[in-house]
């Protein structure tokens, strides 16, 4: 059986990335092609538990570095309860959020170092990472209205200050950057159906699909 592929997608609060995981699902679902959306933190029942410990409570609830031992022990369950068997069914993970999140959050925004960041990495995840990686890039400020609109309660980290999420923003795209055969920046600004037909229309360059 053919392994499926492992697909991620990143950006800031109230970038669109769940509204994009829909839309890319529905378009590899069209072309015959089993998906499984997920999202970190979450995805299996002991994370979504560890996701509740992290996006509820003050701001300053936990250090950038408790945040990260949380993190990626919800990611550990997730990859090994979900993504991987999946995977090795033939199915295409969409995961709204992965380790590049961390790097950005925890590190950048954070200040966790980024050497502490991926030695922890390298002790979890052992090299396992997404064959494509969508970030989508959009003002902070439109993002954070987006979410406010939701009606919702505002989580921690969209509690954060305007210097966080500015900070978010420049974190993810130097990851695109360094990053290009991973990764592709999408315009969040554009409408919904753009940005996914623009995503659809890489996913299908860069992993050799649908042509």
């Amino acid at each position: 059986m053919t392994r499926g592929c492992f697909i991620t997608l990143e950006g800031g609060e109230g970038a669109g990335k769940t509204t994009l995981a829909k839309a890319l699902s529905a378009a590899l679902e069209a072309q015959g092609v089993k998906t499984l959306i997920t999202r970190e933190p979450g995805g299996t029942t002991n994370a979504e538990a560890l996701r509740n410990l992290l996006v509820e409570g003050e701001t300053d609830r936990w250090s950038p570095l408790s945040e990260t031992l949380l993190l990626y022990a919800a990611r550990v369950d997730h990859v090994e309860r979900l993504i991987k068997p999946s995977l090795e069914q033939g199915v295409w993970v969409i995961c709204d959020r992965f380790s590049d999140s961390t790097r950005a959050y925890q590190g950048a925004a954070g200040g966790l170092s980024s050497s502490q960041i991926e030695e922890i990495d390298r002790a979890c995840m052992h090299g396992f990472g997404p064959d494509l990686t969508f970030v989508v890039d959009l003002d902070p400020e439109i993002g954070l209205e987006r979410t406010r609109q939701r009606g919702e309660g505002a989580t921690r980290f969209e509690r954060k200050p305007a210097a966080f999420h500015h900070a978010l923003r420049v974190a993810f795209l130097d990851i695109a950057r360094e990053t290009p055969d991973r990764c592709v920046v999408l315009d969040g600004a554009m409408p919904a159906d753009k940005v996914a037909d623009t995503a659809f229309e890489m996913l299908s360059q860069r992993l050799g699909a649908f042509q």
